[in-house]
């Protein structure tokens, strides 16, 4: 039988994992692996040193499964790179663990559901393009009004902000700033 090893994951230095962590260690967990990260990001050094720690049969326990993944394809990854070295995942809310057979199937449902998932979008997209140009549109971003771009340019070369310009032509301020570095334009303002 091997330990449970908790993981604890906060988005932003604002919050605190001291929650998690006495939930964790309450669920007997021997260490508790930490990251103060935002899901999106894929540079979590406590998950990579939490799997670098774990032996076969240990079990990695987490308060909630969006403390893993952030999406169920990142999950469904994570779990089966536990699977493969023998750790299996305990959630407390979700109640689900894998080393048991029940616990698995969930987690088989899981992927189905996102495969599924998946492959409705991808068809919904297609669909949806397709529908497009059948009605004579061209699917993707507008480019951009070559005479608008001109009327800032000329905007900031008068001593207008870039920011101003923008507001007063209806193009994005970062498009405008984008456009006047092109341009070498020296701002006054």
């Amino acid at each position: 039988m091997g330990d449970v090893l908790g993981y604890a994951r906060v988005s932003t230095g604002d919050q605190d994992v001291a929650g998690q962590t006495i939930r964790l260690e309450q669920a007997g967990a021997i260490r508790v692996f930490t990251d103060v990260k935002s899901g999106k990001s894929m540079d979590r050094l406590g998950l990579a040193e939490l799997l670098a720690f774990s032996r076969k049969g240990d079990t990695l326990a987490v308060v909630r499964l969006d403390r893993l993944g952030r999406s169920l394809t990142e999950l469904l990854s994570i779990v089966e790179r536990l699977k493969e070295r023998g750790v299996a995942l305990l959630s407390l809310e979700e109640k689900i663990d894998t080393s048991s057979a029940a616990g698995e199937l969930v987690f088989h449902v899981f992927g189905a559901i996102a495969h599924f998932e998946r492959r409705l979008i991808a068809e919904r997209t297609k669909d949806g393009i397709a529908a497009a140009r059948a009605k004579g549109k061209v699917p993707g971003r507008q480019p951009l009004d070559a005479d608008k771009v001109q009327a800032a340019l000329k905007l900031v070369e008068a001593g207008m902000s870039p920011t101003k310009a923008a507001s007063q032509l209806g193009l994005g301020r970062s498009t405008v700033y984008r456009e006047v570095a092109a341009a070498g334009l020296r701002r006054t303002a």
